[in-house]
C-alpha cells in the first residue's frame, strides 16, 4: 500500500504533505495582487456572434466516424443558428503536437510536420465530402497559434499559477497523460487503450488547478447549463468534489510540441496547447495575432461540442485555465456519447470499424448526415449498422419526402403544364393541413435550439407524412379524372398545398441534408442563391406564389438497394423470350404520370 500510495499521477498538490514523496517543488506559487474578473453568466448581446467548436481532432491517424459525427452535428447546430440570422463563427481543425504524432510519423517513415501535413489534409477533404460549412479551420502547428499560446502561458504564469516540481509516476503514451494506478488495469494497462503504461521520472512545469476548486464549484452551482446534458454536469460535479490536483502542463521527453517560454528544454502539454486552439482560431486572419485581438473577435465561445471522453479536459481544466488567465469561459460545454457498430465496440482489432469516407462514397453525404443526426439522441450512445442504415434513409428521405415531391410535380405537370394556379396562402384557407405544418415547424425550432437533433428530424419527417397522408385522402389524380370545373379546381389547389409543405421542409431539414434540400429547392423553381439566402422565416406559410413555374420532376433521392437486394436482382434468371412470328411491332405506349 505504501508504494501504491508513492506512486502520484500529474494532478498532485504540491501543498498536500501526503503527496510530497514523489513531488519535489522547485518554485511555490507566485501570488498575483490582480484578481482575475469574476466569470460572468450574462446572456449573449443579440449582435453577439455564435461562436461553436468541434475539438481539434488528434493527427495520430486519419479522421473516424467517431470524428465526422461529432463534425456533421455541429454543422448542423451552425447551419440552423445561420438560419436565425445569427453571425455564426464555427471553428474546427487538427491537434498536431505530442509524442504519439512523433511516433506515428516516425512508423511511417516521415517527419512529423509531413504527417500532420497529411492527415490534416484528410480531413479538410472529408469535411468537404459530408458538406461541412466551417468558417475556421486551426492548425496547432500554426505559427500564429503558438505565439497565442506562449502568450496565456506568461498571463498564467504572471498570475503565479505556474510552477516547477519533480515527477515521477505510470505515463500513458496514447492518453499523453500519467495515470493514477489505482485506475489502472492488470500490468499497468491504460483501460482505454489496453496498453501498459510506462514508468517515468521528469521535471514538468504544473498548473495550479487546485487553487480553482471552489470558484469551479460556484461557477457550476451558478450555471447548470454549463455542462450539458445534465448527466454530464452530475460527472463533473463529482469530479470537482472528490478533490482537484494540479496537473503538468509541460514535457520534459517530447521534442515535437511548442517550447515553454521560460524553458526551451520542455514542450508545452499537448492538452494545454491544444484547447487555445478556440481562441488562436479568431486570430487567423491577423498579421500579428495577439491575445486580446483573438478575444476580442468571438470569444466566449457559445458551444464547445465535444465527445463525453474528453469532458473533464473541457469542464474542468481549461474553465480553470482561462479563470486563472482572466478569460470569460465559454456558455456551454456538450459531451455527446459513444457510437458502437452492430451493438459492440468499434476497434480495429475487431475489423468493425466504421470508414467515413467509405460511407459517403457508397451512400452519400446527405444519407449518412441524416441518419447519425436523426437516428442517434443527440448525447447519448448511439449504433450503427448497414441494414437500419438503409431502411431509415430509403423510408424517410426516398419514400415519405422524395416520392410525395415526385407524384405530386408529376401530376402539376401532366395536368397545370408544371404552372401553380393560386397562391399557396389562399390555397390553405379553411384546412387543417397548415396549422399541422405550422406547429411541427415549431416544434422543429424548439427541438433544433435544445439540441435535440433527433426530435427536429422527426417533426419535420411528420410534415412529409402529413402531406402523404393528405395526399392519399384528397386522391387529386381522382378528381382530375373526374373532370369538371369543380374537381379539377380542388386537385389544382391541393397540388399547391402540398408543394408548399415540400418547400418548408426544404428549409427545415437544411441543417441537416443541405445538398438535398437544395435539390427540394430547385425543383421548386427557385434558384441556388434564393435558396443560399433563405431564413428560417421562411418556414412561414404562403411562400409559394401562383403563376411560379415548377422544374420538371427528378427523383431527389435514389433509393439505396441493400447487398442481399443487389445480389438477388444480379443473380435473378432472365425469363427467356417468347419469339412470336408474322406480327408487326406494336407502337410505344406514352405511360402517363
Amino acid at each position: 500500500m505504501a508504494a501504491a500510495g508513492a506512486r502520484i499521477n500529474c494532478f498532485l498538490n504540491p501543498l498536500n504533505p501526503l503527496n510530497s514523496t514523489r513531488l519535489t517543488t522547485h518554485h511555490h506559487f507566485r501570488l498575483s495582487k490582480k484578481t482575475p474578473p469574476t466569470f460572468s453568466t450574462r446572456a449573449s448581446a443579440p449582435n453577439d456572434p455564435f461562436v461553436l467548436t468541434t475539438p481539434l481532432y488528434y493527427v495520430n491517424a486519419p479522421p473516424h466516424m467517431g470524428s465526422a459525427y461529432t463534425t456533421i452535428a455541429a454543422d448542423a447546430i451552425a447551419r440552423f443558428q445561420r438560419l436565425l440570422g445569427k453571425t455564426v463563427i464555427f471553428i474546427t481543425g487538427t491537434d498536431e503536437h505530442g509524442e504519439k504524432i512523433a511516433t506515428a510519423a516516425a512508423a511511417n517513415n516521415s517527419s512529423p510536420a509531413q504527417h500532420c501535413d497529411l492527415i490534416s489534409q484528410s480531413y479538410v477533404t472529408l469535411w468537404k465530402n459530408i458538406d461541412i460549412g466551417y468558417d475556421k479551420f486551426i492548425r496547432t502547428t500554426d505559427p500564429k497559434h503558438e505565439a497565442i499560446v506562449k502568450e496565456f502561458y506568461s498571463r498564467v504564469l504572471d498570475n503565479g499559477d505556474i510552477y516547477r516540481a519533480d515527477y515521477e509516476g505510470l505515463y500513458c503514451i496514447s492518453c499523453e497523460e500519467y495515470k493514477d494506478e489505482k485506475e489502472l488495469l492488470e500490468n499497468n494497462c491504460c483501460p482505454t487503450h489496453l496498453k501498459p503504461c510506462v514508468a517515468r521520472k521528469e521535471d514538468n512545469f504544473f498548473f495550479a488547478l487546485s487553487k480553482y476548486q471552489k470558484r469551479l464549484e460556484e461557477t457550476l452551482a451558478k450555471n447548470p447549463n454549463f455542462v450539458q446534458p445534465s448527466y454530464r454536469l452530475n460527472e463533473v460535479q463529482s469530479w470537482i468534489q472528490s478533490g482537484l490536483r494540479d496537473f503538468s502542463i509541460s514535457r520534459a521527453l517530447v521534442d515535437w510540441g511548442i517550447p515553454v517560454p521560460n524553458d526551451s528544454k520542455q514542450t508545452i502539454y499537448v492538452w494545454f496547447d491544444a484547447l487555445l486552439g478556440y481562441i488562436s482560431a479568431l486570430s487567423d486572419d491577423m498579421e500579428q495575432p495577439s491575445l486580446g485581438r483573438a478575444v476580442s473577435s468571438g470569444w466566449p465561445a457559445s458551444l464547445h461540442l465535444i465527445g463525453k471522453d474528453i469532458l473533464r479536459f473541457h469542464a474542468v481544466y481549461w474553465p480553470a485555465m482561462l479563470m486563472s488567465a482572466g478569460l470569460g469561459l465559454p456558455k456551454m460545454v456538450f459531451g455527446h456519447g459513444f457510437l458502437t457498430k452492430d451493438g459492440m465496440k468499434m476497434g480495429k482489432s475487431l475489423g468493425n470499424t466504421i470508414e467515413p469516407n467509405d460511407l459517403v462514397h457508397k451512400f452519400g453525404s446527405d444519407a449518412v448526415r441524416y441518419f447519425f443526426i436523426r437516428e442517434v439522441e443527440f448525447g447519448s450512445d448511439g449504433d450503427y449498422s448497414e441494414d437500419r442504415f438503409i431502411n431509415i434513409v430509403n423510408a424517410h428521405l426516398a419514400n415519405s419526402i422524395g416520392n410525395l415531391l415526385n407524384r405530386t410535380l408529376g401530376l402539376l405537370k401532366k395536368n397545370c403544364q408544371s404552372t401553380l394556379v393560386i397562391d399557396s396562402s389562399t390555397a390553405a384557407e379553411g384546412t387543417t393541413f397548415k396549422d399541422t405544418v405550422e406547429k411541427l415547424v415549431e416544434k422543429a425550432r424548439v427541438d433544433y435550439e435544445n439540441l435535440s437533433l433527433s426530435s427536429a428530424c422527426e417533426a419535420v419527417l411528420e410534415i412529409s407524412n402529413a402531406g402523404n397522408s393528405y395526399m392519399d385522402g384528397r386522391a387529386p389524380w381522382s378528381l382530375f379524372k373526374q373532370g369538371g370545373d369543380a374537381s379539377e379546381a380542388a386537385a389544382k389547389v391541393d397540388l399547391v398545398i402540398i408543394l408548399e409543405a415540400m418547400r418548408i421542409i426544404a428549409i427545415a431539414l437544411s441543417p441537416v441534408t443541405p445538398s438535398l434540400s437544395w435539390r427540394i429547392y430547385g425543383q421548386l423553381g427557385y434558384s441556388k442563391d434564393q435558396f443560399d439566402a433563405a431564413t428560417w422565416s421562411d418556414t412561414k406559410w404562403g411562400g409559394l406564389k401562383g403563376g411560379l413555374v415548377m422544374a420538371q420532376p427528378q427523383p431527389i433521392f435514389a433509393r439505396i438497394e441493400s447487398q442481399t437486394e443487389e445480389e438477388k436482382r444480379v443473380q435473378a434468371p432472365e425469363a427467356p423470350k417468347k419469339v412470336k412470328k408474322n406480327k408487326l411491332p406494336k407502337p410505344h405506349q406514352v405511360v402517363e404520370a
